[in-house]
């Protein structure tokens, strides 16, 4: 097909292949029938699943032409202003899709009859503004409005990336709405979603960007280009894979629920990510490398096109199951204040085996553990095949502090840490302490440099994007040992005395938040005194052992104050679950300040003997290579010395002459 018009072309397949299949969907699995009571009327049962089709086809170009613009073309090049020209596009579309959906999803939950009174644009405003469902399309709105402004206002590395960030952010409130929130699994499925929506985004959208942006660029570019979007496709497989059986597996309860309506759809969803995935691999192993060829390119263009098809299939399935009506109800929860709290039944009672046998995977951070372990183990078998030597210990660090993560956030911690405010402060501690102390080690920033491939065709790939994350002003700042310390200890009071702790409870979004950021805190606290990996700057040994001193005792004294006070921390949370065994709400809070104050002080106190460590090595050292200089200084003054003796001995034997003549 004639690259132009396939630019044309392959947009308006993926458009009307989408909305044949969501009306297609709709009418066979009834979810724009008419309802008996309270009906909004066929405009809006008919209009609210083609305008969210509309909704997640302009998002995935605007976040999928960012994302592939950012990692395989070059900035201030003609590809690169497509790229974001194409963002733009999808940012408007958005918008005003994103307006029309919650216009429509207003007129469908209220059953509202559109007038020009006041009394109907009052009814619209609380909507947007007083309950979650409305205020996330308003976000979502208002995000894609700014963000049309924003990829076309920028046009370098950095701006795109912040804008990336927003765009990618600007999808979350989608996930959220996806799932009741009096329904049991709300977290996982939530998750599971969220997940879900930006991996299929950024898949999709780099397809449409393929198509847009080929006839800018040369064969040899375009094969490139195509080797990187493979791997952000296979990545974004993986991820969607996993969600979509997660999120499959709350909805549909039991395997035999797939043979009704609503589970026909999920397997033509299924049948049509696997299809993909099939297209995929053949074009990555056998066509890209043909690409320098005509009868190749076309063959390519061809699979692409089909692959556009199953993209749109995929997406109207999407929509129309989004109004589809589940074979069983999910479960209610809220029949005991745990259930009404976490949107889960309280557990049972934390005993030794529990600390085994208790699970409660965070899908999130189950990701970024397998992704963190895979690339890791990849750049070490690359150095080891190139004749590379890694320490193995690093390895060994770096697996454990990753197993830790995951223990961590999928573990008895995550089942018990809203329970009990001690199992909270265990898994606090070891994700600010104790874990960034193994993943220091290991030294991930040093493998990478020395395992990726350098670019060299004014793109940045992974490790251009690491080395810029580490040497750019904010990174210099922040691994400032002083603002490391600064930030280690000050977030930990913040974090408890103010109403974070509270957010981080009641939000999932919060819980995800607070572990990153303690993670990343506890990690530059340690990076910036004891880093294999390189930082701007080091204080000298008997200052590192001073922060460290200092940093013990606030830490402690944050301990003690826990243990001290004698009002419960959040306590219409801890103190109105219901919990009938274990101490008692009051009582868990002071375990959990010991926790602070005793166990906590143990990781600071392994920091500490490390730094002592590193001061006596590095003694050595200069004192070796003083020993080095002393040596060599004596060898030369021992031959200047020699040389004077020469020189004496030969001025004696002419004076001794001219007195014998």
């Amino acid at each position: 097909m004639n690259p132009r018009l396939l630019r044309v072309a392959g947009p308006v397949i993926l458009i009307a292949v989408s909305l044949i299949a969501v009306v297609a969907g709709l009418a066979y699995g009834g979810g724009a029938a008419e309802v008996q009571l309270a009906d909004p009327g066929p405009v809006v049962r008919w209009g609210l699943p083609i305008a969210t089709v509309l909704v997640n086809l302009s998002a995935a170009t605007l976040v999928g032409s960012l994302v592939l613009a950012l990692f395989a073309l070059p900035a201030g090049e003609r590809p690169f202003e497509i790229a974001l020209d194409t963002a733009s596009i999808g940012a408007a579309v958005f918008t005003i899709a994103a307006a029309t959906t919650g216009y429509l999803t207003f007129l469908n939950v209220l059953n509202a009859k559109p007038t020009l009174d006041a009394v109907f644009g009052q009814q619209l405003g609380r909507f947007l503004v007083e309950s979650p469902l409305g205020q996330a399309w308003l976000i979502t709105t208002i995000a894609g409005a700014v963000l049309t402004v924003l990829t076309f206002a920028v046009r370098s590395w950095i701006p795109t990336l912040l804008v990336a960030i927003l765009a990618l952010a600007s999808l979350i409130p989608m996930g959220t709405q996806g799932h009741a929130g009096t329904e049991a699994s709300h977290n996982a499925a939530v998750i599971s979603l969220v997940l879900h929506i930006i991996a299929a985004a950024v898949w999709l959208g780099g397809l449409v960007l393929l198509v847009v942006v080929r006839p800018a660029m040369s064969r040899r570019q375009l094969q490139a280009v195509l080797l990187r979007y493979s791997s952000i496709a296979l990545v974004a497989f993986v991820v969607v894979a996993v969600s979509g059986t997660v999120r499959a597996s709350i909805t549909l309860l039991d395997v035999s629920n797939l043979f009704s309506t609503y589970g026909f759809l999920v397997l033509v969803k299924v049948a049509a990510l696997l299809a993909m995935g099939v297209l995929g691999a053949w074009y990555r192993r056998r066509l890209i490398s043909r690409m320098a060829d005509e009868p190749g390119s076309r063959r390519f263009w061809g699979i692409l096109t089909l692959e556009l098809v199953f993209m749109g299939v995929a997406s109207g399935a999407a929509a129309a199951l989004a109004r589809t009506a589940p074979p069983v109800e999910a479960p209610l929860v809220g029949q005991t204040p745990a259930e009404v709290l976490t949107g889960s039944p309280l557990p049972p009672e934390l005993t030794l085996e529990r600390w085994f046998t208790a699970w409660d995977v965070d899908l999130l951070w189950a990701f970024v553990v397998a992704f963190a372990l895979f690339f890791y183990l990849a750049g070490v078998w690359r150095l080891h095949r190139r004749g590379d030597a890694w320490p193995i210990h690093r390895t060994v660090m770096w697996i454990l502090g990753m197993l830790g993560v995951f223990w961590v956030t999928s573990g008895p911690i995550n089942v018990y840490q809203d329970y009990l405010f001690s199992m909270h402060m265990i898994g606090h501690m070891l994700l600010s302490m104790a874990i960034p102390l193994l993943l220091v080690t290991g030294a991930p920033v040093t493998l990478a440099a020395r395992a990726i491939r350098k670019r060299d065709d004014g793109t940045r790939g992974g490790r251009e994007w690491i080395l810029w994350a580490v040497h750019n002003p904010v990174a210099k700042v922040l691994t400032n040992p002083y603002v490391a310390a600064g930030l280690f200890i000050g977030s930990l009071w913040a974090f408890y005395y103010t109403d974070l702790f509270r957010w981080s409870l009641y939000d999932h979004v919060g819980h995800i938040w607070m572990v990153a950021h303690f993670l990343v805190t506890g990690y530059l606290f340690v990076l910036s005194l004891v880093g294999i990996d390189p930082v701007p700057y080091r204080l000298p040994y008997p200052m590192r052992l001073l922060v460290l001193i200092a940093i013990m005792a606030m830490h402690a004294f944050f301990g003690i104050a826990i243990m001290m006070n004698s009002g419960l921390m959040v306590a219409e949370w801890f103190g109105a679950m219901g919990r009938t065994w274990g101490a008692t709400p009051l009582q868990d809070q002071y375990v959990g300040g010991g926790v602070a104050w005793s166990v906590g002080e143990i990781p600071t106190l392994i920091l500490a003997i490390t730094v002592a460590i590193q001061w006596s090595r590095s003694d050595e050292r200069q004192q070796k290579r003083r020993d080095r200089h002393v040596d060599r200084v004596g060898d030369l003054e021992l031959d200047a010395y020699n040389e004077e003796l020469a020189r004496m001995a030969e001025r004696d034997a002419r004076v001794a002459a001219r007195q014998r003549g």
